[in-house]
């Protein structure tokens, strides 16, 4: 486990309180007519299916969600399913939905567990581990973290290299459409995100001051399992919450569900999980981007429990998706 800097009680509660409301980012850029017209977008992070033993249904309950209303897309942001039989019907379930849909490759995804990438993506059918697509007169942006770090390097790899740095770069100069940004490891959090993250700001930030506007809105990513926003140098950073749990390790393991469930899904007992699955729709309309706060519990006891450090404000452990108010 990673350790923690501590940070005051009351900062903390501060930060707990504001799940429940929406989290409403007023943007510079767009179009009188993309402002009229809605974006919806159905996202969900780090099912696990490999880990929890309930993720099928994890998956359903947003899937369902989904299909009453009819975003203009969905995206997985990585660490979702390895490519063996026994997670076929988790990926059938996926594959069910009928509307768009995209995937971002995880580092649970892939080489960590036996399988390549292009295994993973073939099972996926995932045509390229990056790519960009347009929706509605917005740029979307998806990246790949999981690139061979060129220097020694101990654990797994989140780098993003050279051809993908310049894959980037010419695909930002080739839109003048606002832009979002998804990757599965975050490009704020230093500890745990892209171990590059600060050279790949400056591509999106040079982006933005060649085009004389926020092209460039904001990134999101998945991975460290946490519920936390920032603006770095014109540009929001949202990490969104994990739909199963919070990886707590050794420390701190704890039989959650029953001996059953722990001799057949053994990791489970290494974290702390969620009641019910989080997700979040992303809607952008009127120049804004609102992420809607999606709130459930702790199974078993939470951190403080379990006696674990205060947490760092900008790595909570917390059962929601929640929502906080910017202005730019």
């Amino acid at each position: 486990m990673t350790k923690r800097t501590k940070t005051s009680r009351r900062e903390f509660i501060k930060l707990s309180s504001l799940a429940g409301a929406a989290m409403v980012l007023p943007i510079d850029g767009f179009s009188n007519s993309l402002g009229r017209e809605n974006i919806e977008i159905g996202i969900i992070a780090d099912v696990h299916q490999d880990v929890i033993h309930d993720g099928v249904e994890r998956l359903r309950v947003f899937l369902d969600e989904a299909k009453k209303r009819h975003p203009d897309f969905i995206i997985q942001m990585g660490d979702f399913a390895l490519p063996n039989k026994e997670n076929q019907p988790f990926l059938d379930t996926w594959n069910a939905y009928k509307g768009d849909k995209y995937h971002v490759l995880g580092n649970h995804d892939m080489r960590d567990h036996g399988f390549t990438r292009e295994q993973t993506m073939t099972w996926w059918d995932m045509n390229e581990r990056y790519y960009s697509f347009d929706k509605k007169g917005v740029h979307f942006i998806v990246l790949d973290g999981n690139d061979p770090n060129p220097k020694p390097w101990s654990g797994y790899d989140r780098y993003i290299g050279e051809e993908q740095k310049n894959w980037l770069i010419q695909d930002l100069q080739n839109t003048n459409k606002p832009t979002i940004v998804f990757s599965h490891q975050t490009l704020q959090l230093e500890y745990d995100g892209v171990a590059n993250m600060k050279e790949i700001r400056g591509i999106l930030e040079d982006a933005n001051k060649k085009a004389g506007f926020k092209k460039v809105m904001c990134c999101l990513s998945g991975h460290t399992h946490t519920d936390y926003m920032t603006h770095i140098n014109g540009i929001y950073y949202l990490q969104i919450n994990s739909a199963s749990y919070r990886w707590v390790g050794g420390d701190y393991k704890t039989i959650r569900y029953s001996e059953a469930i722990d001799k057949t899904h053994k990791w489970i007992k290494y974290t702390i999980p969620y009641k019910e699955s989080l997700f979040t729709f992303m809607n952008i309309k009127n120049n804004k981007i609102i992420v809607e706060p999606r709130k459930t519990v702790f199974v078993g006891p939470g951190p403080d429990e379990l006696g674990m450090p205060e947490q760092r404000l900008d790595d909570p452990i917390v059962p929601s998706i929640s929502g906080f108010k910017m202005k730019i």
